[in-house]
């Protein structure tokens, strides 16, 4: 599937989070997954998988427009930056698609991205125009490929998971997603898929 394509696009997202809001799986109250950064790379199809264009986008929550002090610490997007750079989630949504193209190619994450990009979508009445089956998770892959548990599994561990050297600040949204298409190249040269 990945070998045969004509592009592929690996998507990264950062969305709001709180200290242990992933252990609650954003659970308590008005704990929402909003997309904050829209990062990703479109590599060409085949084995190389070479980088041809990137996307990296910040987006302004609804529901809860400051962030917390947990998930500035941990992407280093500042509250100030947010307010001067981010866009609502209806321009990001149809720039992210704009960046897809009128065929999306396949779109690849580690993790559900595609279902919470939609599931943001829902949550600010947007509607989610692009088709869901372009979307797949390559965790499981991932997490055969490497022997970790899924539930522990995050893309900001690749590069020390399989040594090779980050390509951007982890938690960051682009920088996550070139390592994920970093390690999806390094995986592909293990395991033919």
């Amino acid at each position: 599937m990945i070998r045969s394509a004509e592009a592929v696009v690996v998507l990264d997202m950062e969305w709001t989070a709180w200290e242990g809001s992933r252990a609650r799986r954003w659970g308590a109250p008005d704990e929402y997954r909003e997309v904050v950064q829209i990062g990703a790379v479109k590599l060409d199809g085949g084995d190389a998988l070479g980088e041809r264009d990137s996307f990296d986008l910040l987006v302004r929550p609804r529901r809860n427009p400051v962030l917390s002090d947990y998930f500035i610490d941990l992407t280093g997007i500042a509250q100030e930056r947010l307010d001067a750079e981010g866009v609502d989630l209806a321009d990001a949504f149809a720039q992210f698609s704009d960046f897809l193209g009128p065929r999306p190619a396949l779109v690849l994450s580690a993790g559900y991205d595609g279902w919470a990009l939609e599931q943001n979508c829902r949550l600010c009445s947007v509607p989610f125009t692009l088709d869901l089956g372009c979307f797949f998770s390559i965790t499981p892959m991932f997490v055969a490929a490497l022997g970790v548990e899924e539930r522990d599994f995050m893309s900001s561990q690749l590069p020390e998971l399989l040594g090779f050297e980050r390509p951007g600040r982890a938690h960051d949204a682009v920088g996550d997603a070139r390592c994920i298409a970093e390690a999806l190249r390094i995986v592909l040269r293990e395991i033919p898929v």
